[in-house]
């Protein structure tokens, strides 16, 4: 294909192999070649990006992976997008497929919605566009004044599992908490096969010891200073019957169940699925549970194998036979590290919503099959 009258060109933003080696089986499928562009860090760790060809009245993807350094990558898209915005290029489409700071797309105490703040400067750098996969919300489409294609893995790890995994008949979908079940029984649906939900793991728990419950009744609207309109007097009680403070019922306090399953996976065996395998103790210690119970091999099927810190090596020590991922996080690494880790390519896909998405062609077909809850 003759790229200059293709009329979209496919970039990458940054110089990892990782990315490098994703961003040349995308343009391998659409038959086009990557983009020429410089992306390194200035001595000082500043990000420079600099273009070298003409992207004038053009459709430009940018293949963005998240390594290890998140704050980095992000930087990498935003000064790229920019510099592609401002040298006149017609759309501007983020490939991304593991969106990052998506754990934070809830409000916490005292906290903030990071994952918000990221899409309204992708936004401002120019993105016009994105495609990404399994966000870890479908809620955090919401979150961007552009439209965003939130693709799925699932048929290509319902494949590994038909055609990789002997005797997946004999197998058992194993949710590792009650939160990831809607996922596990669309897996088990697929498969026609059984479903387990294990109980119990350990919650993330919050402080309230300064919550504001004990902070004094509001003080009256006409009370005044005779000093700097910044200044308050003491609070000394005397409006006390005026405004009496508010008793709310006290919220009984969590404590942790004993680990149960839900479901028998004895002399089964048992995949675990979820979106994201980041710290592993959690799925380790799921599958010593699940071993206890008598299943006799254990799989983790997740999208995006972020795998930090210990990871390869809990893994490697532990219960688990496998962790089957896709490629859209680097992770070779780990993989030289630990021989369990597997990778699932998703190149295909990316590259169809790339070739769709240019030339106004409807994504239904990408979705076929796909409900809601999905």
């Amino acid at each position: 294909m003759n790229i200059s009258k293709s009329g979209y060109r496919v970039f990458s933003a940054n110089s990892t192999t990782a990315c490098t080696e994703l961003a040349k089986k995308i343009t391998e499928r659409l038959g086009v070649d990557l983009g020429k562009s410089v992306v390194y860090q200035e001595s000082n760790r500043e990000t420079r990006v600099d273009v070298k060809e003409s992207v004038r009245g053009q459709d430009i993807f940018i293949i963005q992976t998240i390594p290890r350094d998140v704050n980095t990558a992000i930087m990498e898209l935003l000064v790229m997008a920019y510099a592609l915005k401002t040298n006149c290029a017609k759309n501007i489409i983020g490939v991304i497929p593991y969106f990052p700071y998506s754990k934070q797309c809830k409000m916490r105490k005292r906290g903030s919605i990071v994952c918000k703040l990221l899409a309204s400067m992708l936004a401002k750098a120019g993105l016009t566009h994105i495609i990404t996969m399994d966000l870890h919300q479908k809620e955090i489409q919401g979150f961007f004044s552009f439209p965003v294609d939130n693709l799925r893995a699932s048929p290509f790890l319902l494949q590994y599992i038909q055609e990789e995994i002997p005797d997946y008949r004999n197998a058992i979908i194993v949710a590792k908490s009650p939160s990831a079940a809607k996922r596990a029984q669309s897996y088990a649906e697929r498969l026609r096969l059984g479903l387990a939900v294990m109980h119990g793991e350990a919650q993330c728990s919050e402080s309230d010891m300064a919550d504001g419950r004990h902070s004094p009744p509001p003080m009256s609207s006409g009370r005044t200073t005779s000093g700097h309109p910044g200044l308050e007097l003491p609070y000394t009680g005397r409006h006390q019957a005026s405004f009496p403070g508010i008793e709310l019922p006290i919220m009984m306090a969590k404590e942790k169940p004993p680990i149960t399953v839900v479901g028998d996976v004895g002399g089964r065996i048992a995949i675990i699925v979820d979106d994201i395998i980041d710290d592993v103790e959690d799925f380790v210690a799921a599958a010593e549970i699940l071993k206890e119970r008598g299943a006799y091999k254990i799989y983790i099927m997740a999208t995006h194998g972020l795998l930090s810190a210990e990871a390869p090596r809990l893994i490697e020590e532990s219960a688990i036979d496998e962790v089957v991922v896709t490629n859209t996080v680097p992770h070779e690494v780990q993989k030289l590290q630990c021989p369990k880790i597997k990778t699932v390519d998703v190149s295909m896909i990316l590259a169809e919503a790339i070739r769709r998405i240019h030339n106004g062609e409807s994504m239904a077909y990408l979705f076929r099959n796909i409900t809601v809850d999905d």
